[in-house]
């Protein structure tokens, strides 16, 4: 009989061992079957076009599995060769990559953002809507492809100064988002991140297209996909998972309750009633360590990370430097079942070094503890991205427990 009430650390096993953190790391290098055992966990992996250590898409794998290819995920969503893509973009929990069979289950979504997500590129769309039977033609003949290439298939110039930064983008650059994010075109990305626009039947497959379930399904649907991955969540955090509306998630999280694929519960310390999905593992004792993104899915909603992990965490990429508190990309360090520090890194490629510019360890946990498994980890994490060095600055309390470890400084 599944308990009725879980005591925090309780909370903290079961979140961890629905996130993947419980399963054996392979032996052996890891393969697909891996890297969807993962994705069979998290459901999703948010995207983020910032390098500075590695791009947030790559980094949960990394975190659950240990060192990988990085061409298993450019195979399962991009470049699948003659296999079959196992994941595809959208508008997800911001723009993530989500298993080719749950896209349908955006379409609701899709429905909402006809015209675009944005109010100017729904302008655009609005402006410009005799122009996108003309983009789509051009992708139809020339397959996945760029708005630039788009526009000099159409013979479109841009104006003077428009240099085509992300801030300057053409109007073809906007229709085709709106078009992407009504689902009548899907994407792939290239190495450096760039958004490749192609019919969206040819990427997920016209079966799935043809696919419409209704909105009242699909969020029941999604719903019980974020209560899976998350073992033990609040109404907030169900919603916040595949960022629906909370008053559209709650007759969904009543629905399952009814079924049987979530009893309501309470942990003690939170305000809100929980619920925790049936069959969601409980393990005794959790053994790993991991450098997570600031976007992996046990973090991304700031809340529940706070609520469950006692850990206050604002990503400062948009904060003035003078007014950052611990760095630019600061990354949590997982320890067993806490949040035990987190390192503010910087891949330097052109040196071939991590460069570790802070870092801190959070209130209550052995410095000389958590350096000696943060050093290993961060040598790890070096390996994977291909650098030769890991040199630690000077900023934050852990640091000098780092540099004070010789294969690290």
């Amino acid at each position: 009989m599944p308990p009725d009430r879980l005591s925090p650390a309780q909370a903290r096993r079961t979140a961890l061992a629905a996130q993947g953190f419980t399963d054996r790391r392979p032996a052996a290098a890891p393969t697909m079957t891996h890297l969807k055992r993962v994705v069979g966990r998290t459901r999703l992996l948010q995207m983020d076009s910032v390098n500075i250590a590695a791009r947030a898409h790559f980094m949960p794998l990394y975190s659950r599995l240990g060192p990988y290819d990085p061409d298993l995920l450019h195979r399962a969503a991009w470049q699948p060769g003659r296999g079959r893509r196992l994941l595809v973009e959208y508008w997800a929990h911001e723009a993530a990559l989500i298993p080719v069979a749950d896209w349908p289950l955006f379409r609701w979504r899709m429905d909402d953002f006809a015209d675009g997500r944005y109010r100017h590129t729904r302008d655009v769309m609005r402006r410009n809507r005799s122009l996108v039977s003309d983009v789509r033609a051009v992708i139809e003949a020339v397959g996945a492809t760029t708005p630039r290439a788009i526009e000099a298939e159409l013979g479109i110039e841009r104006e003077p100064g428009a240099a085509g930064s992300w801030w300057q983008r053409g109007e073809v650059k906007h229709l085709c988002e709106a078009m992407f994010a009504a689902g009548d075109l899907s994407a792939v990305r290239n190495g450096n991140f760039v958004r490749h626009y192609d019919l969206t039947e040819r990427i997920v497959g016209a079966d799935t297209v043809a696919l419409r379930p209704g909105r009242a399904d699909a969020h029941r649907e999604l719903v019980n996909r974020a209560a899976q991955a998350l073992g033990v969540a609040t109404v907030a955090d169900l919603a916040d998972y595949y960022r629906l509306r909370p008053a559209d998630a709650r007759p969904a999280v009543a629905e399952l309750v009814e079924s049987g694929a979530l009893q309501e519960i309470s942990v003690d310390g939170w305000r809100d009633p929980a619920y925790l999905a049936a069959g969601a593992p409980m393990p005794r004792r959790v053994d790993t360590s991991a450098i997570l993104s600031p976007f992996d899915p046990l973090v991304f909603f700031r809340p529940r990370a706070e609520r469950l992990f006692d850990f206050h965490y604002r990503i400062e990429i948009y904060v003035p430097e003078h007014k950052r508190v611990h760095g630019y990309y600061v990354l949590p360090y997982l320890l067993g079942t806490d949040i035990a520090a987190r390192v503010d890194l910087k891949a330097d490629r052109k040196n071939r070094t991590l460069l570790v510019l802070g870092a801190y360890c959070e209130p209550g946990h052995s410095r000389d503890l958590v350096a000696e498994r943060l050093s290993a980890d961060l040598l790890s994490f070096a390996g994977w991205q291909d650098l030769d060095d890991v040199v630690v600055a000077g900023r934050g309390d852990l640091a000098p427990d780092l540099q004070r470890r010789a294969h690290v400084g």
